[in-house]
C-alpha cells in the first residue's frame, strides 16, 4: 500500500526563463484547495499587472482516487501552457501544489512549440527551486476513555510510537492520534480490543 506523497513546504523563489525577448516568471506554491490557488493567482495578477498571460496548473489530493487538478492556458494557444506546466507536476510527482508561469510578451511570436518549451522549462525551474518533501498519508483516530484507563492508553501510545495531535484529559478523556495509513488497521484493533476504551476514525 502506497502511503506517502510528495509536496512542497513553502512558496518557491521567483525564477525567470527568457526566449526571444519574452519573459516567463515561474512560481510554485503549496496549496490545500482551489480557493488557496485562486488567492495566489490574484496576488500574482496584481504583482504582474502589465503581463500578458498568467498560465497555471495545480493539483490536490494525496491518493489516486482523491486527485483533482486543473490546467489553464489563459489565452495562449490550446494546450501550449497549462498542460506543459501540469506535465512537470506529474514528472516531479508532487501534489497539493500550484505552479504559475507569468508571461510578458517580447514582440516575437514563439509558435506553439516554443511556448510549450518555455512554459515547461519555467515550471521545471520553479520546481527545482522548491523544497520538495515526502510525507506520510495518515489517518486520524479519536480514542475515548475514562480517567482510570489513562495508564493503559498511554502505554499503548508509547509502545507503538504514536503521534498525539490533541488531547483532552479530564474525567472523560479524549486523545486524537495521527497514524500512518499502512499501520492504521493494526493500531485500531489494539485500542478496539482494549477493555473500556473506544476508538473511532475521524475525517482527516
Amino acid at each position: 500500500m502506497k502511503d506517502t506523497y510528495k509536496t512542497i513546504t513553502k512558496a518557491s523563489e521567483e525564477v525567470l526563463f527568457k526566449d526571444r525577448n519574452s519573459k516567463f516568471f515561474g512560481y510554485a506554491f503549496p496549496i490545500k484547495n482551489e480557493e488557496e490557488a485562486n488567492l495566489y493567482l490574484e496576488e500574482l495578477r496584481s504583482k504582474h499587472h502589465k503581463a500578458r498571460h498568467w498560465c497555471y496548473a495545480w493539483q490536490t489530493g494525496k491518493e489516486e482516487q482523491d486527485i483533482y487538478y486543473r490546467a489553464n492556458d489563459d489565452g495562449e494557444p490550446s494546450n501550449s501552457a497549462g498542460m506543459p506546466i501540469y506535465g512537470q507536476i506529474q514528472s516531479f510527482e508532487v501534489t497539493n501544489i500550484l505552479i504559475v508561469v507569468v508571461r510578458y510578451f517580447g514582440g516575437v511570436k514563439l509558435g506553439v512549440g516554443g511556448l510549450i518549451n518555455a512554459y515547461k522549462t519555467a515550471a521545471q525551474m520553479a520546481l527545482e527551486n522548491s523544497n520538495i518533501v515526502k510525507r506520510t498519508i495518515d489517518e486520524i483516530f479519536e480514542v475515548h476513555f475514562d480517567y482510570p484507563e489513562m495508564n493503559i492508553v498511554m502505554r499503548l501510545i508509547k509502545e507503538n510510537n504514536l503521534n498525539i495531535i490533541e488531547q483532552k484529559l479530564e474525567l472523560d478523556c479524549k486523545i486524537y492520534l495521527s497514524v500512518r495509513k499502512k499501520e492504521a488497521e493494526a493500531i485500531f484493533d489494539k485500542f478496539d480490543t482494549t477493555y473500556k476504551v473506544e476508538i473511532k476514525r475521524v475525517e482527516s
